[in-house]
């Protein structure tokens, strides 16, 4: 995972040990040495993480910290406090600032590394959910109740999943009045209802006796209801390696046992402000641009929307010396199923193809309708290798289970050709990747169907 990080210290010789640690881990590092900078290089430099020290002369990382958080532009990088401060009141201030999480000097090297990977893998998502609703205002639709809806995060629904009766009796009455508290002591049962309900955040103790909670944790993230739900676990301070493994397994925030009420409040505001967040820019994306631009058979997004996105991707691209890579796909011999089964059986072979690219393709893959039988899915900081292996699976996906036409009535065999292209680092234009990835599937095609074909990777 490759990331920028900003270093803000008045004290030379922490800046350069932070700076040498994030460098050995391949993190691109910026420098600051007071808080006017830092607000500098944000304004003008792309950002994914800040590690802000807290005890600064002039303006002190609290100051700093409100600042990049109220600013509509910068509201959405992560913010790490590191300082001398152990106190949990200081804890606590740096939280309600707006601080995602909070490091205490000197840092341990890999809870520093797990934390600001945990939270660089949360910016990624929102920069692509941002990217997309950007695209939507650049098209004329309107974005601008975002905003007003994401400061309006009082409150939220938390699912405990604790085995012990004091514990949990503990926590309700810590949280009692601020968010509504749900209690699941089996992780069996825990799993179902994220599967059935909505929750702003669950809250897993990872000292219960009756199940795996890194189980239940991984669990959750394979599940599509819940994958994006933010998990802060209980865990105490001495059990580092789980910790580390839960943050490996892609929990948000941990709490230490015993948990100080004012701190737990913080980190369940923080979680349930980011839920909201990414709440506020899918329904964004769902609400504001389906009828501009979504497929309305597939539910798929269109070609005008391929064609817009496609350009900001490869800019990024181009910005961050990283691959992308196109899948062209075509319905083999799909005229067919029009002519000999109606046009009804070829509109719900549509939607079943449609359905089995979602369920085989990550959250920051584009899917899209390209038109007719023709679809695209554009992958971005992916190169051919990885590509290939999910082209290869959506062919399986489709050509090993028949697809139900005539409302069950019927079962027909459909493959699918892809053509695969990958822009090393965005170097080219749309039209001459697209190009590309039409050769190669015109080649899967003449070579006999049902099958992925990569174009010739470009040049490095």
């Amino acid at each position: 995972m490759s990331a920028r990080v900003l270093v803000v210290d008045d004290n030379p010789a922490n800046v350069k040990l932070l700076e040498a640690r994030l460098s050995a881990e391949y993190f691109d590092v910026l420098c600051a040495s007071s808080g006017p900078e830092a607000l500098e290089i944000l304004s003008h430099n792309t950002v994914d993480i800040v590690l802000l020290d807290v005890m600064m002369p002039g303006m002190d990382g609290f100051e700093v910290c409100r600042r990049i958080k109220a600013d509509p532009q910068m509201m959405h990088i992560p913010v790490i406090m590191v300082t001398a401060l152990d106190q949990i009141s200081d804890r606590v201030a740096g939280l309600k600032a707006g601080a995602d999480d909070f490091l205490t000097k000197p840092v341990n090297d890999l809870a520093l590394i797990a934390r600001v990977k945990s939270l660089v893998r949360v910016k990624m998502m929102l920069d692509e959910l941002r990217s997309r609703a950007h695209t939507s205002e650049q098209m004329g639709l309107d974005s601008s109740a975002l905003f007003q809806r994401l400061m309006h995060h009082e409150g939220g629904q938390i699912l405990l999943v604790d085995d012990s009766r004091s514990n949990s009796e503990r926590i309700r009455k810590q949280v009692a009045g601020q968010f509504d508290l749900f209690l699941e002591n089996d992780i069996t049962a825990a799993l179902r209802r994220c599967s059935d309900q909505a929750f702003d955040c669950l809250l897993i103790n990872l000292d219960m006796q009756t199940g795996d909670p890194l189980r239940l944790c991984a669990q959750v993230r394979s599940i599509e209801s819940s994958r994006l739900v933010p998990i802060l676990i209980l865990a105490q301070e001495a059990d580092q390696k789980r910790i580390m493994r839960a943050f490996d397994l892609g929990v948000d925030d941990y709490v230490c046992q015993p948990v100080d009420k004012n701190e737990l409040l913080a980190r369940l505001h923080t979680q349930v402000l980011r839920k909201r967040y990414t709440d506020a820019l899918r329904d964004s994306i769902q609400h504001t641009m389906e009828l501009a631009i979504m497929d309305g058979l597939t539910q798929l997004y269109n070609r005008r929307y391929m064609t817009s996105h496609l350009n900001a991707l490869l800019s990024s691209a181009r910005e961050k010396q990283k691959p992308l890579s196109v899948l062209l796909m075509d319905i083999d011999f799909f005229k067919s199923v029009n002519d000999t089964h109606g046009h009804d059986a070829g509109d719900e072979v549509l939607q079943e193809f449609s359905q089995r690219m979602r369920k085989n393709t990550r959250g920051i893959d584009l899917v899209c309708r390209y038109g007719g039988e023709e679809f695209v899915v554009i992958m971005p900081d992916t190169d051919h290798s990885l590509a290939t292996v999910v082209a290869e699976r959506i062919r399986k996906k489709v050509f090993e289970k028949p697809f139900i036409i005539h409302k069950g009535r019927q079962m027909i065999d459909v493959t699918v050709s892809i053509g695969l292209a990958s822009s090393c680092k965005g170097l080219e234009t749309q039209d001459e990747l697209l190009k590309r990835a039409d050769q190669a599937l015109y080649q899967a095609k003449h070579d006999g169907r049902n099958r992925v074909v990569v174009a010739q990777v470009c040049a490095a």
